[in-house]
């Protein structure tokens, strides 16, 4: 895939609303193109989107295994609001039982390292399975759920995947996609009414504080303010924030 699609779709996006957005994006980019949702509200709005629209989209997801009982019972909700499948990937069972009888069920607690490596096996290697022969990946980052996602670009191509990532609700604020969840009757997680505005797996997500960002409650016991799991960053830490060169080397690291 030509990494200097970006630099040509990214202006031609920017003005456009969601539903444009995506419609441009199935239009200008051949191939199959994914959606992956974490069932979170910016999530629900992109996939009302595409079904409603009836776009040639994708719509699939990574499941843990130890994700919240409300997130199982909003993805069975959506289904049958759209009358639509959401695909999922699975953890790996050998590579889930190794980590398991290294580090203990719980292990990612004790250190960073340890987490991103629960992470790896849990989310970062599902996704590369997702995205396998992938041209287009459409994700729902926003550029104010943290200070470390604020300069995430509008497209960008992933050089780790291959393959071109769209943020069509990038520059989007949390206020109006909750106000069109609600226009539209759009099923969101019932967690998001109880303080957790980003929802991930159960062990490491917590309701968050006033004042604080939208990802703070994920993995809260780290001191690092630009914690990641490992879907979106690099592996030193750093969100990707602009086209890579095809001589990139791999990069990985929600």
């Amino acid at each position: 895939m030509n990494p200097s699609i970006p630099e040509i779709l990214g202006p031609r996006l920017a003005p456009l609303d969601l539903d444009l957005r995506l419609k441009l994006v199935r239009e200008f980019i051949p191939g199959r193109i994914v959606f992956t949702t974490s069932f979170g509200v910016e999530d629900q709005l992109v996939t009302h989107s595409i079904f409603t629209q009836g776009l040639d989209i994708d719509v699939v997801t990574i499941d843990t295994g130890r994700l919240f009982p409300e997130t199982y019972a909003l993805w069975e909700e959506t289904e049958a609001r759209y009358a639509r499948r959401i695909r999922a990937a699975y953890p790996q069972a050998v590579a889930l039982e190794a980590l398991v009888e290294e580090q203990g069920v719980n292990g990612f607690y004790k250190s960073a390292e340890a987490r991103k490596a629960c992470c790896h096996v849990r989310k970062v290697e599902p996704l590369s399975r997702l995205l396998a022969g992938v041209s287009g990946w459409i994700t729902g980052l926003r550029a104010d759920q943290s200070a470390a996602r604020a300069e995430v670009p509008l497209v960008a191509f992933d050089a780790n995947y291959r393959v071109i990532k769209i943020n069509p609700v990038l520059d989007y604020k949390r206020e109006d996609i909750v106000a069109a969840t609600q226009e539209f009757s759009i099923p969101v997680n019932e967690l998001h009414a109880k303080g957790f505005l980003s929802i991930g797996c159960a062990p490491c997500t917590r309701a968050i504080e006033p004042g604080e960002d939208e990802r703070a409650g994920r993995w809260w016991w780290e001191q690092d303010d630009k914690k990641e799991c490992g879907l979106h960053v690099g592996e030193d830490g750093v969100l990707r924030r602009g086209p890579a060169p095809d001589s990139a080397s791999p990069e990985v690291f929600e």
